[in-house]
């Protein structure tokens, strides 16, 4: 008689996504990784490629809603463990983290969150001990985590304190109040398309907004959606697809894009007609745009190389620059949740340096006459309207050149009072607060003398 043979014991279903969410979250909270590394290109988690695509997608959720939610997260737990969060078994941490999140803002029954929680620590030698305590600690937020989240104003909670503070100094504390609340939705999905905006929002279940771009709250791969293939759209925030719009007319009009990967503006400029060279430093990055204008049948000269350093060859000068600059991305918080725990107040000044140069060498490859779009996706002032100022005081032979409301669709709350452009989370509302918002942005249209 042949020997008996055994299958080797299935994992449970679902165990593998929040062992992989558990491992991300370590990376961000603990080993200052961002998340775009740990689930994108050559650095990404290796577990990934085993995923189907259902865990995925149900992964990514998890780790964005305990990012966006952390401070919410922190102040339940803290009140349902005596003794804190244990700290010497990361594990442990994120396991309680995982199951709080399920139960409070996932459609997770709550049995199958405290389970898969259990069987997480108890996967993890160091952690295996604290299985009890997070089997009960979950049980009880249950039946008592709602409650305490009511008890609070938990969107104030979810933003570190030093930006809550610049937020409040720079913006006043109801607007600061409304942008944490705007960022603690999940996001929409904005679209950029080549034409015939409204129908597109039709076949993508979607709507279009006033300035052009289509927006829908389809989920899962993008990649499936109808026209990615095609190369009918890309992806886009509203708040990003304008700065490109304010240089008019770009036919036949010779572009530089600095920092420009992954492209979405170096689409814009294209597709508008102009002759766009896209620089970068990333030689990834521009891999990745490379790709992008492939799928979307649009052609501009994409360069690795340092855009303070490069030298144009041709020496003609350009009828355009835009400069959408390295920043802090508070503005993009609400898409990008790890951003907000791996920045720090002192970052924004190392970026200033950078912003600083970057204007400069703009200033230099533009033609007399030439038009400078200078843009970041930060909140913060010194990012955006005071660099721009300074730019200002120190070059006379540059000069603002305002946006009228015509050029932003009528929306008068995004412009300044000097002609720039300023979008905040809270802007643009809606109905349904899951298609209410945009990108925190700022850009600022220069003419050169």
């Amino acid at each position: 008689m042949p020997p008996t043979r055994f299958a080797p014991p299935t994992e449970v279903p679902g165990l593998a996504a929040r062992r992989i969410a558990a491992d991300i979250l370590d990376g961000v909270l603990h080993k200052h990784r961002t998340l775009e590394e740990q689930l994108d290109g050559a650095s990404a988690h290796p577990g990934l490629k085993a995923l189907a695509d259902r865990d995925r997608a149900l992964m990514r959720r998890l780790v964005a809603t305990i990012l966006r939610r952390l401070g919410t997260l922190g102040h339940v737990l803290s009140r349902l463990l005596d003794r804190g969060i244990p700290t010497d078994a990361p594990r442990a941490q994120s396991a309680l983290l995982i199951g709080a999140a399920q139960i409070l803002w996932m459609d997770v029954p709550d049995h199958a969150a405290v389970d898969l929680s259990v069987r997480l620590v108890q996967s993890d030698r160091r952690a295996a001990k604290y299985a009890g305590l997070v089997n009960a600690v979950l049980r009880r937020c249950a039946r008592e985590g709602q409650p305490l989240i009511d008890e609070v104003t938990s969107e104030t909670l979810d933003i570190p304190p030093w930006l809550m503070a610049r937020w409040t100094a720079h913006y006043g504390e109801g607007t600061a109040k409304a942008i944490a609340s705007a960022i603690s939705h999940e996001p929409y999905l904005d679209l950029t398309v080549k034409a015939d905006a409204a129908q597109w929002a039709t076949r993508l279940h979607g709507e279009t907004l006033a300035t052009g771009t289509v927006r829908t709250l389809l989920q899962g791969s993008v990649t499936m959606l109808p026209g990615f293939s095609e190369g009918q759209w890309w992806v886009q925030d509203a708040a990003a697809a304008l700065p490109a719009q304010l240089f008019g007319d770009l036919k036949g009009r010779r572009i530089a894009d600095l920092c420009a990967a992954p492209g979405g503006k170096t689409a814009q400029l294209a597709h508008a007609g102009a002759d766009v060279i896209a620089i970068d430093r990333s030689q990834q990055r521009v891999t990745r745009l490379r790709d992008n204008l492939g799928r979307l049948s649009l052609t501009a000269q994409a360069l690795t190389a340092d855009a303070v350093e490069w030298q144009d060859d041709a020496g003609e000068g350009f009828d355009g620059v835009l400069v959408d600059a390295p920043c802090s991305a508070t503005g993009t918080i609400r898409r990008h949740p790890d951003v907000a725990w791996l920045k720090q107040d002192s970052d924004i000044a190392a970026m200033t340096a950078l912003q600083k140069r970057l204007l400069q060498k703009a200033v230099a490859l533009l033609k007399p006459g030439g038009t400078l779009v200078y843009c970041t996706c930060s909140l913060e002032p010194e990012e955006g309207e005071q660099i721009v100022s300074a730019l200002l005081a120190s070059e006379s032979g540059v000069r603002r050149a305002p946006v009228s409301v015509a050029e932003v669709a009528g929306l008068s709350d995004i412009l300044t009072p000097e002609g720039d452009l300023r979008t905040l989370p809270c802007h643009l509302p809606h109905g349904d607060p899951r298609l209410s918002g945009l990108d925190g942005f700022y850009a600022a249209r220069l003419i050169k003398s």
